[in-house]
């Protein structure tokens, strides 16, 4: 598809393929380009393999509205590009945990820490490239909200400061409503998305080789610095 789009238009018309295993966006100079030369072109490409293009994932959305791509939202807000987590995907999230939660009305604290911790973290690992801090902080909000909730129905009689200091601590440095659970000398707090660093991403040069011995020392040094 990319070999037929670069063989059709002008590097003017800013006609560029950017893939992801089977989702794709295509980029181009306006949406007459986009609807009336480049959609017919792609609809053949998968015609001559025996597939359809979804219309109902397909459409053409101007960079000032936004869309959303691998569960993040690509927007210019006067002028600058802004690339954050999609509310479908925060929504998701927050489904998935919170009905983890409602669904384990008697399980002990610390089992249930251990099953929301690797959903949080790999989420906030996912979306630490782009402009997530806020959102990181909404996603928390509900998070705790919902395990207070949890936390007042196991306990309906005991007033709220004992049920707030049987589950949540203060940290160190100030930190509220920081979920815990312990069970023998086994002791574990929610993660929090917050705390996941953000981390600006250094895009790998085109010609770097994994696989060469050569640039080892690059792949190495990627590592190191989180990018």
């Amino acid at each position: 598809m990319e070999n037929k789009l670069e063989a059709a238009f002008p590097w003017q018309d800013k006609i560029h393929l950017i893939r992801f295993a089977d989702d794709f966006i295509i980029t181009g100079n306006n949406k007459e380009i986009l609807e009336n030369k480049v959609t017919p072109i792609v609809k053949q490409h998968y015609g001559e393999r025996g597939l359809e293009l979804s219309e109902e994932k397909t459409h053409i959305a101007h960079i000032e509205k936004g869309f959303d791509f691998l569960g993040q939202n690509i927007r210019k807000y006067n002028g600058k590009l802004l690339i954050k987590p999609s509310d479908k995907n925060v929504r998701n999230l927050l489904q998935k945990v919170k009905g983890i939660i409602k669904n384990s009305p008697c399980k002990n604290p610390i089992h249930l820490i251990w099953e929301i911790n690797p959903i949080i973290r790999g989420w906030a690992n996912f979306h630490c490239h782009v402009v997530s801090k806020a959102i990181f902080g909404q996603v928390d909000f509900e998070i705790t909200k919902t395990l207070w909730k949890w936390a007042k129905r196991r306990h309906p009689r005991l007033p709220v400061n004992q049920v707030k200091q049987k589950y949540f601590y203060q940290t160190e440095r100030g930190r509220d409503w920081c979920f815990f659970g312990k069970k023998g000398n086994k002791k574990a707090a929610l993660t929090k998305a917050m705390d996941v660093k953000i981390k600006r991403h250094v895009k790998i040069k085109g010609w770097a080789n994994p696989y060469d011995p050569e640039w080892e020392m690059y792949f190495e040094g990627r590592l190191d610095t989180d990018c």
